[in-house]
């Protein structure tokens, strides 16, 4: 049941809706697990397996915190090992379902092996259901979360607007809310929430959707062994880039919608990533809630090891432009790398995904050793800041870019031929029409013709990433326009005020007036009607 089908958007959610409102002004307690039995329903629409996986996995997690809980104080040393019990657990359990299969894959590719491994039927959504059972064992044992009932565990856990993909919540952010609902309707609640819903869907099925048809066939050509041209290369990768910007950005849209139908507030995980001036604020705005947990569960520990072993070695490590390169090596640039490496293995088990991860820690890595250094060596003062502003947002739009290309490639292989591609290894090639119009107006080129490729696909393509582009760089984004709302968590009012498209946000900032109404019935119409495609989100893989 996808969020943009007919089933979920005019039966499941209509359903869930009224059931839980017509419960919950009696019995509020029986309405959040009429909650917890519908979110498990459309978990199993899928595929009933899934649910009979799931739920061990569940029940397990829950018991090792409930067994934290008891011992935390009382037996230190039992928690500290049922912790680490559960970590081992989840990671091995995640470890089998996604990475048995690449595992064998590396080990034949080593040894020279032929071992054969039956493909894993993937959970779905199991990479972000157990970071967050990974997320409250570290609170509980961390003594952030006390209290816990099977109840408010799994309302955490399968919650179905962020069930599949995200965005990653903390228990210490959900359940306050869940336990401060009246159980009565609100009308801002339903303003914002379809707002945001069919804002999301909009950018799916009218936007992603359209793109990956348009690209799909050159990159399928590409894992065949072909050498896109010039143009097709860069369409695709484009195109590839912008498909899954609207796809992720519009699916969070759509799940931070329909939990504030409930009166819940996810956190916000899109913040036009594709203005970001360099590398450190493109991940801070791209998938903002996987960046946080990384960054709180992995870089800083990994970075505060470093740091207290740098110290009892004795060597001076120094701060800003003293630290030495042995210190910023081992206390910056290892973590970097370390945690890139993990989550370029986290979105998918292939070499591909490897590099993906690695080349974001190149440039991070690079990112922060520049601004260790720059304050002295071209200090952001008058037009030389505009003009570094400007470079660095261009230089990371490129470097973004060409990484995504091994987010997308089916293999290494694949995403090098499209950066030759890119380069201008393979010319440059044209529909055989526009081809010839080109040979009649324009001095020699070395075009050639592009046979596969019709004149309407390439400048459908070539017009919607035009339009895309415009619609990313120069309009506000949907948390942006609702911000005087506070339409997710740590988004308000206050995070648009330092923004240097205040103004244009001040003008088309949502509010419950015709103008709007018009607009946002334009939108779901044009979403409506484009259902029934085939369509898939392209993180629910992850």
């Amino acid at each position: 049941m996808l969020f943009s089908s007919y089933a979920f958007i005019f039966l499941f959610v209509p359903a869930t809706m009224v059931g839980y409102y017509a419960i919950a002004s009696r019995n509020k307690p029986a309405a959040l697990a009429f909650l917890i039995a519908a979110s498990l329903f459309f978990y199993a629409s899928w595929r009933p397996l899934n649910v009979l996986i799931i739920l061990p996995s569940i029940a397990i997690n829950f018991a090792l915190v409930c067994f934290i809980l008891r011992t935390n104080d009382a037996r230190p040393r039992a928690a500290r090992i049922a912790f680490w019990a559960g970590i081992a657990f989840n990671i091995a359990f995640l470890g089998y379902f996604k990475y048995s299969t690449f595992l064998v894959s590396v080990a034949n590719d080593v040894t020279g092996a032929s071992l054969i491994w039956d493909r894993v039927i993937l959970p779905l959504g199991i990479s972000f259901i157990t970071f967050q059972k990974i997320a409250l064992l570290v609170d509980v044992r961390a003594g952030v979360v006390t209290e816990v009932n099977l109840r408010d565990y799994a309302l955490f856990v399968l919650f179905f607007p962020q069930l599949i993909a995200g965005p990653i919540v903390h228990f210490r952010e959900l359940m306050p809310q869940f336990a401060a609902l009246d159980g009565k309707p609100r009308a801002e609640d339903f303003a914002v929430g379809l707002t945001l819903f069919f804002g999301g869907l909009f950018k799916k099925v009218v936007l992603a959707d359209p793109l990956a048809i348009l690209i799909n066939p050159i990159w399928a050509a590409a894992a065949a062994g072909a050498h896109p041209a010039l143009l097709q290369s860069w369409a695709a990768s484009l195109g590839y880039l912008l498909q899954l910007y609207f796809d992720f950005s519009g699916y969070s849209d759509m799940a931070i919608g329909s939990a504030r139908l409930f009166g819940i507030k996810l956190p916000a995980n899109f913040d036009s990533p594709l203005k970001a001036p360099n590398v450190i604020e493109y991940w801070s705005r791209w998938h903002m809630t996987l960046t946080r947990f990384l960054t709180a569960y992995v870089f800083t520990p990994v970075t505060l090891a470093l740091m207290r072993a740098h110290a009892r070695s004795g060597r001076k490590q120094g701060r800003g432009r003293r630290m030495s390169a042995r210190a910023f090596a081992t206390t910056a640039a290892f973590p970097l790398m370390l945690t890139m490496f993990l989550s370029g293995l986290w979105h998918g088990a292939g070499y591909q995904f490897l590099v993906f991860g690695l080349l974001h820690g190149a440039a991070l890595v690079v990112c922060h050793a520049w601004r260790t250094c720059k304050p002295a060596r071209w200090p952001a003062t008058g037009p030389r800041a505009e003009a570094a502003g400007l470079a660095g947002w261009a230089i990371t739009f490129l470097f973004v870019l060409c990484a995504e290309i091994f987010f997308r490639a089916a293999s290494v292989a694949t995403g090098l031929r499209i950066l030759a591609g890119m380069a201008g290894s393979t010319g440059l090639s044209l529909p055989p029409p526009l081809l010839l119009l080109a040979a009649q107006h324009l001095p020699p080129l070395g075009l050639h013709a592009a046979t596969a490729w019709g004149t309407a696909d390439f400048l459908a393509l070539w017009l919607r990433i035009v339009i895309s582009l415009a619609i990313v760089l120069l309009l506000p984004n949907s948390l942006e326009l609702l911000a005087a709302y506070d339409p997710a968590l740590g988004f308000t009012r206050r995070c648009c005020r330092h923004r240097t498209v205040a103004a244009p946000i001040r003008r088309l900032a949502w509010s419950p007036r015709p103008a709007w109404a018009v607009a946002l019935s334009a939108l779901t119409v044009m979403g409506v009607l484009s259902l029934g495609r085939l369509s898939d989100f392209l993180y629910w893989h992850f």
